[in-house]
């Protein structure tokens, strides 16, 4: 079965011309939560990020307001840049959530796509993959230990310390969060971590190789298929037609990623572009809910299957209400097809 949810950056990029207040837009994804929780949703995820048009530098705080509003959706980060923070805080806070949400936090931790987070808390980009390994394995000891005796290079040591609270699952989920490394990949096959891989652009099924490393690599140390899950996150949209779905999210679609291109050096969105990325193997998950339940699982069929699907939809442009709406149509139609 393949659970169906939604990932959000906090944006506060939507609405009419980008007025909304931070008040607003906070209290508006509450809202966006806790009617996925309503609609039979199976997960929400904030992601992390430190920039002016985003509001989840504090992950755990939004989850756990949410988690005072929901009943049965699970709540996890998406993901927690792990690199640039102390593990023992982030087990901290989200076995503060767990116990908050009564058993329903995850983690999804990595290195982060965007690098705001290494000069904000005193830490170099060129440590970037060494201090992940680093605090991984930390976060692991701590998860599956009370008293935690550890030493690294980028953190005081700890000698038989005990770290609470506990979360009320007995191992509170840790996913590892990937883009294209293969070395992310293996590491988490290898750790046996459940991975959450993060499609942004292009065709989906060319991350068909580097999951079957995940896979090789986790039975390779010992686990079981069923222990190796793979989750996929990736930007879409769900309308009542295929035409309101294109209406509504291509034009704050192309806003969004022709400003971040031009950060990152990627060439301007064209209504070509964006058409590719909506074809039968093109990564946006995009139309009415019969279409975008055959996407997910052509793509799921192409990835050899998948455990979790999350949208993306954090859009320039999209109202509260559109995304209200999408999210119904989520849960009522799409996840009913799926399942």
């Amino acid at each position: 079965m393949i659970e169906i949810g939604i990932d959000s950056f906090a944006s506060a990029m939507y609405g009419d011309n980008n007025t909304l207040s931070s008040v607003e837009a906070m209290e508006q994804l509450l809202q966006r939560i806790e009617f996925a929780d309503q609609v039979g949703l199976d997960v929400f995820g904030i992601g992390e990020h430190h920039k002016k048009e985003f509001l989840d530098s504090a992950t755990a705080v939004i989850l756990s307001a949410a988690a005072a509003r929901t009943k049965q959706i699970r709540l996890t980060s998406a993901v927690s840049v792990l690199s640039a923070a102390d593990p023992v805080r982030v087990y901290q806070s989200f076995a503060t959530l767990d116990l908050i949400s009564k058993g329903r936090a995850e983690i999804v931790v990595g290195r982060g796509s965007s690098i705001e987070a290494y000069p904000l808390f005193g830490f170099e980009l060129n440590d970037y993959d060494k201090l992940f390994k680093e605090k991984l394995e930390l976060l692991l000891q701590v998860r599956d230990n009370e008293f935690v005796t550890w030493s690294g290079k980028f953190r005081a040591p700890l000698n038989n310390l005990p770290v609470y609270p506990r979360a009320i699952q007995e191992k509170l989920p840790v996913w590892l969060g990937v883009g294209g490394s293969p070395e992310s990949f293996v590491r988490a096959g290898t750790l046996g971590l459940p991975l959450m891989v993060a499609v942004i652009g292009g065709q989906t099924h060319r991350f068909r190789p580097l999951i079957d490393l995940y896979r090789e690599a986790g039975q390779a140390n010992g686990f079981k298929p069923e222990e190796l899950k793979v989750g996929l996150h990736s930007p879409g949209y769900v309308s009542a037609t295929n035409e309101s779905a294109v209406a509504e999210y291509y034009p704050g679609y192309a806003e969004l990623w022709t400003k971040l291109g031009l950060e990152r050096g990627w060439p301007p969105v064209t209504k070509e572009k964006f058409d590719y990325l909506t074809d039968e193997k093109g990564v946006l998950v995009l139309g009415n809910p019969e279409q975008v339940a055959e996407k997910i699982l052509r793509h799921s069929d192409a990835l050899g299957g998948i455990s979790r699907f999350t949208f993306q939809m954090d859009n320039a442009g999209l109202t509260h209400s559109q995304l209200m709406n999408a999210i119904e149509l989520i849960g009522t139609k799409v996840k009913p097809l799926i399942q």
